[in-house]
Order: C-alpha cells, then sequence, then structure tokens
C-alpha cells in the first residue's frame, strides 16, 4: 500500500466514534519525543469523507495528536504527516478496521469497549449493541462478544456516576454486568450517588454489597448468556 503525506489540517479525527476516550498524557509526550527523534515509524490510516476535511482517520489518533502537538511547537516542520488511504466500503467496516487496529496496538480498556458499542447504536450504525459486537469484533468467540454486550450495559446503566470508569478492570466489569442482569441497576445508581466524586477504590467498595448480591439474584431470562 502507498504512503502519502497528507496536511494535518485535511483530517478529521472525529469522523469516526473512538473506541479510545481519552489519551495518556505521559504515553503522548514519550510519543512525540520519539516522533521528533526517529521519525514516524507506523503511517495513519485514513479513507475519503465529504466535508471541509476530505479525510476521517481510521487509525492512529495518538499519532496524529503527536504530530499536531509538534507543528504547534515548530509550525510547519510537522504540517504533513505520512497516511495510508484505505477505501472501505461504508462506515460500519471503517469502524471494524479501526478496531482491529487499536487491538493490536495500545489496549482499549473494557469500559471503552462498551461505551463504543452504544455509541455506535446510538449513530444508527449499528440496531443494538449485539449486532455491534458481532460486526467490531468478528474474530472473537461467541462469549468474549456476550461479555463486551454486558460491559455496554454497565456503561449504559453507570455512566456519569463513576469517577474514573476506565481504570475497572475486567473482573470488575464482569461483577457489575452480572448486577445489571441481575436487575440491580437502581441499587447500584443510588450507591454511586451516595459517593460522588469519590476514588475508584472507594466507590468500587461502596459497590461490593450490591455485587455480591448479584450473586444471589436468578438472572432475568431476557439476557441469555450466550
Amino acid at each position: 500500500m502507498d504512503i502519502t503525506r497528507l496536511p494535518l489540517d485535511q483530517i478529521d479525527a472525529n469522523a469516526l466514534p473512538r473506541d479510545r476516550l481519552t489519551l495518556d498524557a505521559p504515553d503522548l509526550a514519550a510519543l512525540q519525543d520519539s516522533i521528533a527523534t526517529e521519525g514516524l515509524r507506523q503511517p495513519v490510516e485514513v479513507f475519503p469523507i465529504h466535508g471541509p476535511q476530505p479525510w476521517g482517520l481510521i487509525s492512529g489518533l495518538r499519532r496524529l495528536t503527536a504530530f499536531r502537538a509538534l507543528d504547534a511547537l515548530r509550525p510547519g516542520a510537522y504540517a504533513t504527516i505520512p497516511a495510508f488511504i484505505r477505501q472501505p466500503a461504508d462506515v460500519p467496516t471503517a469502524l471494524a478496521l479501526m478496531v482491529s487496529e487499536n487491538e493490536i496496538r495500545a489496549p482499549v480498556t473494557p469500559w471503552e469497549k462498551g461505551a463504543l458499542l452504544l455509541t455506535t447504536t446510538r449513530y444508527g450504525l449499528f440496531a443494538n449493541p449485539e449486532s455491534a459486537a458481532d460486526a467490531l469484533y468478528p474474530a472473537l468467540s461467541r462469549q468474549a462478544r456476550s461479555r463486551l454486550r454486558g460491559f455496554a450495559q454497565v456503561v449504559q446503566t453507570l455512566d456519569g456516576l463513576l469517577t474514573d470508569p476506565r481504570t475497572l478492570s475486567t473482573a470488575r466489569m464482569d461483577r457489575l454486568a452480572a448486577a445489571c442482569r441481575a436487575g440491580l441497576d437502581d441499587l447500584m445508581i443510588e450507591t454511586l450517588r451516595a459517593h460522588p466524586g469519590e476514588s475508584t477504590q472507594a466507590q468500587w467498595s461502596a459497590l461490593l454489597p450490591v455485587v455480591a448480591e448479584a450473586l444471589l439474584t436468578p438472572e432475568d431470562d431476557t439476557h441469555p448468556q450466550t
């Protein structure tokens, strides 16, 4: 695949819903230093879109952000970035390419994966989180995709209540998903509303009695574990 240098201001980083909600500042600073010292080792990936910016970003958000920061420090020196131009059949296909690339590179947290399923559903790109999981994570087993759908349910229930949900481990997200399936959504919401802005560990400690109760509560048959 040929590499093309594209002006930074022609790339729309928000053309797709992103699976990475935040960028780690120390990692980004290290990447900037690496690019300034050794150059960019891996081009970003873009696809043609309509609008004032003709290219939508598929993968390489951290690389693009680092280039823009470097260009702000040295105007003109980093005004263009090496890019692979992809031709995906549609936006869902472009999303699948983004997810595949990020699975190889810096890990995306369980919360971010659940949030992506919800966001793409809300944008009308998929009918529901189930079809989003099937399309974006086709290489995963049915059980693993079912786990992702549980993560999406947790995000839908607790978004805005947790201080830093990206720090939740897969095991903790699984337990929160079990509590959602057991119909304990309202109890978790009430619990977190009583602990606003507290540390992640403090909020988890407050939720422990609820997630423990989920182990004793029969799961709703309308949410099969397939």
